[in-house]
């Protein structure tokens, strides 16, 4: 790992035991069985009757309604063909869950705990739950998770065989215990990392894992597949015989006897959808309709309530993104032209009533954003990584870091003279009215969309690009075209979403690493190969302290911004959501909305269903 003696100092002498025994918190090699895993930090709820977010005398009833977008044709997400319905999670188990108030800790689910070496990240045994059951009653055992690992890792999309790449073998030692082997002893996150995923029946995987159909895999989630619409709407109906329902983490949880997912074209479409009560529960990420939307009748009759949640999360880095597979974006120059040609100011007045903030970092609003210039340690980290960077990256990483900032005009215009002058000092040239790359041939790009969400964002950019000269347009195609353009590279803009846990780690490797650019179906959806960032990002998934953890991510963020690999669009610290007046919840989560701990209020719902008749 690239640390020098003085780091090693520094968090080698800062350990300290919890009950859970934290991975990086034990100075000396010791084998241990223990209840719940931290990476880095500290597991607060181990020995907690339910989670603090919980209601643990929440009513079970009624129904959560939400949206989705496109259509489906399948109900496995796992594999690399087709296109999934939305909300599959609720049908499986995993070894352990997350918990929404810590940065990366998780407890017993499908496990009751797990055994490992605190010195040595090479194996881990889960041990499972007698009690777990599939829905047609079967045990579950090791040799279903060994199936379902097997199935994920040879078939499964690149982006997840990428982020479990470190396993080496999965060893059945009898039907109650698995242990995982992994290809080094140094990544000690992949100990965690294997407990997230869903675990299917092994009958199941063996006959049905590839095939596209609506019939799910066999689970032993809390939820069925109940009725699906063909492309328009898909239930789940609670599993009255689910084993795990007293597990401390499911206490209070999974309170809604059917969870609906109504799917429309657009988001004007599903807003009209909300209004009348098609779906009841709605996350709104739609600027203009917060602001002035919600002035109905039902709101004016007290039937919906508006709420912003907090997060202590990253705010997720949504940006239009350059394909560098693609000769064009090659020059750092003409990224960094494309991103002045952005008017976030202009925007924001205009389009989104000034609710939303600028993008400044790929971790933004949390403590793992990289603010001012580069700290002591950091630049411990950087220096010797500066000769690896281009000139212009090189001082983008050294620098404070502030995106540009117009006026709100809608003219925009310093900063597209900066990028003219940045293009003509690539190479690119003028002639007849078009900007012309250095090979001669015409600079034009086409931006890659499905829907028309972010139409009105896109189209004053082209229309500031075409003023430096591009020949742009946007193309618009339906969602299995997207899927499988983006799944294979075939764009030269697009717009992705690149969501962050306050826990980055080994999964960074498959947004940014040099590898995951040449894997279709992957998350490296920009195509960065770039040394400096591949060896933090090694780096980072080998931290030993949440310190480690900060470093490490600060200074990928500032490799990441200075690379120009991106325009950032906008965001929003939080979330929020409308909801019909029959919801309810506890203490909320700070990492999360945490909507499978609400319930319904039965009365409040006859109220609102009495309304919706009229």
């Amino acid at each position: 790992m690239m640390k020098s003696a003085l780091l090693k100092a520094i968090w080698l002498n800062a350990t300290s035991l919890s009950v859970a025994i934290s991975l990086a918190s034990i100075s000396h090699a010791e084998i241990i069985s223990t209840k719940a895993l931290d990476h880095n930090s500290t597991a607060e709820y181990i020995d907690a009757p339910f989670m603090p977010y919980a209601n643990p005398e929440a009513p079970s009833g009624g129904t959560l309604s939400l949206d989705a977008r496109g259509t489906f044709n399948a109900a496995n997400k796992w594999m690399t063909t087709g296109v999934a319905m939305v909300g599959t999670d609720y049908m499986y188990d995993t070894l352990m869950t997350g918990s929404l108030n810590e940065a990366f800790t998780m407890y017993p689910q499908l496990a009751t705990g797990v055994t490992y070496d605190t010195e040595d990240a090479s194996w881990i045994i889960y041990h499972l739950n007698p009690k777990a059951k599939f829905w047609d009653g079967t045990p579950v055992t090791s040799t279903d998770v060994k199936a379902t690992y097997e199935a994920i890792l040879s078939k499964g999309p690149m982006y997840i065989r990428s982020y479990l790449s470190d396993i080496k073998e999965v060893q059945i030692i009898d039907e109650q215990q698995v242990k995982f082997i992994f290809k080094s002893g140094d990544n000690k996150e992949i100990l965690l990392t294997v407990g997230q995923f869903p675990i299917f029946a092994k009958s199941s995987v063996d006959a049905d894992f590839e095939k596209i159909t609506l019939t799910p895999l066999m689970g032993s989630g809390p939820y069925k597949l109940g009725r699906v619409d063909a492309g328009r709407s898909v239930s789940y109906v609670r599993d009255p015989n689910y084993w795990g329902r007293n597990l401390a983490v499911n206490r209070g949880r999974y309170n809604f006897d059917i969870i609906k997912f109504v799917y429309y074209q657009s988001d004007e479409i599903a807003f009209e959808g909300f209004k009348s009560g098609q779906y009841r529960f709605r996350p709104e990420n739609k600027a203009s309709n917060w602001a002035t939307g919600y002035n109905f009748p039902a709101i004016k009759a007290g039937m919906i309530v508006k709420e912003s949640i907090s997060s202590q999360n990253p705010v997720p880095m949504q940006g239009l993104i350059m394909n560098l597979r693609k000769p064009l974006f090659q020059d750092i120059r003409v990224r960094q032209a494309l991103s002045l040609a952005y008017d976030f100011e202009w925007m924001n007045k205009t389009l989104f009533h000034g609710q939303y903030e600028r993008l400044q970092s790929f971790f933004h609003g949390s403590e793992l954003a990289a603010n001012g210039t580069p700290s002591t340690l950091e630049m411990q980290v950087l220096t010797p990584l500066l000769k690896e960077l281009e000139p212009r990256q090189r001082q983008g990483v050294l620098s404070e870091w502030q995106l540009p900032k117009s006026d709100g005009s809608g003219f925009n215009r310093d900063s597209l003279l900066k990028a003219r002058q940045l293009l003509l000092d690539a190479g690119f040239y003028y002639q007849d009215m078009k900007l012309y790359q250095p090979n001669g041939q015409l600079a034009q790009i086409e931006i890659l969309m499905t829907g028309d969400s972010l139409s009105r964002v896109l189209l004053p950019y082209i229309r500031n690009i075409e003023r430096l000269g591009f020949t742009a347009n946007l193309r618009q195609v339906d969602g299995p075209q997207y899927y499988e353009r983006t799944r294979s590279y075939d764009y030269d803009m697009t717009t992705d979403v690149f969501a962050q846990s306050l826990s980055p780690g080994a999964e960074q490797a498959a947004f940014w690493g040099s590898t995951a650019a040449d894997e279709p179906g992957n998350h490296n959806t920009i195509g960065i190969k770039n040394p400096a960032i591949d060896k933090v990002v090694e780096a980072l998934g080998d931290a030993e302290s949440r310190e480690e953890i900060i470093l490490y991510t600060k200074v990928l963020d500032r490799l990441l911004r200075a690379g120009h690999y991106l325009v950032p669009l906008y965001g929003k610290s939080g979330t929020n959501v409308a909801y019909w007046n029959q919801y309810r919840h506890a203490t909320l989560p700070t990492n999360a909305v945490g909507i499978d701990y609400w319930w319904v209020d039965k009365e409040a719902e006859a109220k609102v269903d009495s309304y919706l008749r009229r």
